[in-house]
């Protein structure tokens, strides 16, 4: 095997190791205390495998391995610093960050969402972020009122 074809294999490993970072949202980090706990949580479980990426001995299973840790690490560092821990919502007349707003849409379909950061957010959960077009167009509503979005009315029938 010439030197030659043991670098250009090298180099090909080392690329294979290089994952893009995850982007991170211009918007302002917002997020439950449940949130921010598990924002926590998820950092050290990345710290976790990162450590346990850096106990293998062969140096491209070790890049390989640790790539996505890594790459977590500094995703979720940066979404921690810059993290802003809201209170619960100060009343239930108003829709806010936080609140859980039961919905009617215009087809008769009842929604329910809780409205987190965008960390958190997983609407098959039941939870939305902040920053969806729905949770927009809901803040700072009051039970009742009706709003658009996309072309739809949702109508708010219940706060929590």
């Amino acid at each position: 095997m010439s030197v030659a074809f043991t670098k250009e294999e090298s180099f090909e490993t080392a690329s294979e190791t290089l994952i893009p970072d995850r982007p991170i949202s211009p918007h302002p980090n917002l997020v439950t205390q449940a949130g921010f706990a598990a924002l926590e949580a998820d950092l050290e479980a990345a710290r976790t495998d990162y450590a346990a990426a850096n106990l293998i001995e062969d140096v491209n299973e070790k890049r390989r391995q640790a790539a996505a840790p890594l790459r977590d690490l500094r995703y979720l560092s940066a979404r921690i610093r810059s993290a802003q821990i809201m209170p619960e919502p100060a009343s239930a007349d108003i829709v806010a960050f936080g609140s859980t707003v039961t919905f009617v849409r215009d087809d008769g379909r009842v929604q329910t969402y809780r409205i987190v950061g965008e960390d958190e957010a997983d609407p098959k959960a039941g939870t939305i972020s902040h920053v969806s077009p729905v949770a927009v167009a809901l803040m700072g509503k009051p039970l009742g009122d009706v709003v658009s979005v996309a072309g739809q009315e949702l109508e708010i029938v219940g706060l929590g």
